[in-house]
């Protein structure tokens, strides 16, 4: 690949990932969607979408930073957050589980645009049903997020194995159904995806350590920091935003964003 073009994949995507990974619009089938239009698909394409996510991921561990260390001096201390910690441990666990056992499965048969855009609309179908019969908000502090609920969360997390779904989208969702306010399913989301898009992507690294070519690592550094950014920027407007609103907005977005890429590719 030319190295312009190269370049601006690398901003398009690292943009394209900063926006959509913690909101319920599922970053991954953008990526996917992207890509194909760009026409920037194969391994080198995985590669550059596994490096742009680990720039998300440090974008919200470097907005939670002051929350993450408050957490680690009450673990030392004995405090409370050693039960937050076990809920986020016990939620991450069936998506690792069942990502090990289908994650080549999935990789194979389902990363591609038609399935993304399926997924986007019955996700949207899905946000909407929960937003209009989803039980009274119960717990409206992180730290009254326990073992059973956070099981819930952890289980609606495996249906974002699907690409389109959205891992986001999946775990908020899945906090509303077992009763937290939208601020705090929100953050508690944010909170689940450091271990689960840490260990994901240190693993898809690995796997694809040989195709990191040392000509293009300035491009990916590039796309890495305009993910880490943009993402950055987005998490502390999108707390904000759903503290006042629903995630029906999201809903209709996916759902016409998902009947678009059927109609240009049908």
């Amino acid at each position: 690949m030319e190295e312009a073009i190269l370049w601006w994949t690398a901003i398009i995507l690292g943009v394209v990932e900063g926006l959509t990974e913690f909101l319920p619009i599922s970053s991954t089938g953008h990526l996917i969607v992207v890509g194909h239009f760009l026409g920037f698909k194969g391994a080198t394409a995985v590669t550059f979408e596994i490096v742009i996510q680990l720039g998300a991921i440090l974008g919200v561990i470097f907005y939670l930073r002051n929350k993450i260390l408050m957490l680690l001096r009450g673990v030392l201390e004995g405090g409370p957050p050693r039960s937050f910690l076990l809920g986020i441990g016990i939620a991450f666990l069936p998506a690792a589980v069942v990502g090990l056992w289908l994650h080549e499965y999935i990789e194979i048969y389902l990363f591609n645009p038609i399935t993304v855009a399926v997924a986007l609309i019955v996700g949207g179908v899905a946000i909407l049903v929960v937003e209009r019969y989803h039980p009274s908000f119960r717990l409206s502090e992180l730290d009254q997020v326990g073992p059973h609920s956070a099981l819930w969360v952890g289980l609606a997390q495996v249906l974002a194995l699907f690409p389109g779904v959205s891992r986001s989208g999946a775990t908020i969702m899945g906090g509303l159904l077992v009763g937290m306010r939208r601020d705090v399913a929100t953050e508690f989301s944010f909170f689940l995806s450091i271990p689960t898009m840490l260990i994901a992507t240190t693993y898809d690294l690995y796997k694809s350590r040989d195709l990191l070519v040392t000509d293009d690592l300035l491009a990916l550094g590039v796309g890495l920091g305009i993910a880490f950014l943009t993402a950055l920027g987005v998490v502390a407007v999108f707390l904000s935003f759903i503290k006042t609103h629903t995630f029906k907005p999201f809903a209709y977005y996916r759902i016409v964003f998902g009947l678009l890429i059927l109609v240009v590719l049908g």
